[in-house]
C-alpha cells in the first residue's frame, strides 16, 4: 500500500462523511500531523478533488469527485443493463426500484426508479446503506462469500428492527441462498421495507442486486411483485452473460 495515496483517499472519505471540516479537524480525525495533512489537502485542491470555503476556511469535496462518479456510472455495465428492466419492474409493481453494488460493508445505489405514483421523491443514486440492514445488501452478502468462510457478523443497529444477532443474521442469509430473495422490514429506515434479488455476471460472481422498496404500510409485498422481481433479476443476469444453473427460487421467502 502506498502511504500517501492511502492518506489522500482517507481524507476524501472523511470529507464524504463529515461534509465540511477544518484542517485541524481533518488532522485529528486521521491522526496525522497538521503539516502532513496540509500537504495532501493542497494537492487535492490543485486537482479539484477538494475545495476550501472562503468564509469558514473549511474544506469539502470538490467538483472533480462528481466528474469521476459520473464516469463510473456511465461505464458501469450493470447499471446500463438494468435500467430498462428496472423501469418496467417499477411500472408492474408500483414500487420504487433500486439497483446497487457493494462497497465494503455498505451498498451504493447506482440506479433508482421512483414510485410511479406521481409523488415527489428524492433521487437516490449515490446513497449508501449498511449492507446488513437492507434487502439489497443481504442479497449481495448471501452470495459474495467463499464456501467455508466463517459466518459474517452483522453491523450496528440502524433501527429497532435491525437484525444484529449473528445467528439470526446467518439464518437470514441461508434463506436468501435458498430462495434467491432477500427481505427487510424497517431495518434501515423506519417506515420503509424492501425485497431484493442478486445479479450475477458472466463469471458467475454476484455483481450487484436489484430491489423493490415500499412503505411499511404496504408490506408484505404481493406474491406477484416478488415473482416480477425474480423474473427481472433473471433477465438482467442473462444480459450480463451469467452462466446457467444460478439459484432459481421456487418459493417466496417468509415475510415477517
Amino acid at each position: 500500500m502506498i502511504q500517501s495515496v492511502d492518506r489522500a483517499l482517507r481524507i476524501l472519505t472523511t470529507l464524504q462523511g463529515a461534509r465540511r471540516m477544518t484542517l485541524g479537524e481533518l488532522a485529528a480525525r486521521l491522526d496525522l500531523a497538521p503539516s502532513t495533512t496540509h500537504g495532501i489537502v493542497r494537492t487535492l485542491l490543485a486537482h479539484g478533488m477538494v475545495v476550501q470555503e472562503r468564509d469558514s476556511q473549511q474544506y469539502r469535496l470538490g467538483p472533480a469527485t462528481l466528474r469521476m462518479s459520473n464516469v463510473y456510472l456511465d461505464t458501469l455495465e450493470l447499471r446500463s443493463r438494468a435500467a430498462t428492466w428496472a423501469e418496467d419492474l417499477s411500472a408492474r409493481t408500483g414500487c420504487a426500484v433500486r439497483t446497487a453494488v457493494r462497497l465494503f460493508d455498505d451498498v451504493v445505489v447506482v440506479h433508482h426508479v421512483p414510485r410511479p405514483d406521481g409523488t415527489r421523491q428524492m433521487p437516490e443514486v449515490g446513497i449508501v446503506i449498511p449492507a446488513h440492514a437492507c434487502a439489497l445488501g443481504k442479497a449481495l452478502l448471501a452470495f459474495d462469500d467463499e464456501p467455508g468462510d466463517p459466518p459474517r457478523p452483522p453491523g450496528r443497529r440502524m433501527t429497532g428492527e435491525t437484525v444484529i444477532d449473528p445467528a439470526a443474521f446467518a439464518e437470514q442469509l441461508t434463506e436468501v441462498r435458498r430462495t434467491g430473495i432477500a427481505t427487510e422490514n424497517e431495518e434501515a429506515v423506519l417506515g420503509e421495507c424492501g425485497a431484493a434479488a442478486p445479479l450475477f455476471d458472466a463469471t458467475g460472481a454476484v455483481a450487484g442486486a436489484i430491489g423493490l422498496v415500499t412503505p411499511a404500510t404496504e408490506w408484505p409485498l404481493d406474491p406477484a411483485a416478488l415473482d416480477a422481481l425474480r423474473t427481472t433479476a433473471r433477465a438482467i443476469c442473462r444480459e450480463l452473460g451469467a452462466p446457467a444453473g444460478l439459484p432459481a427460487p421456487a418459493s417466496p421467502p417468509a415475510t415477517a
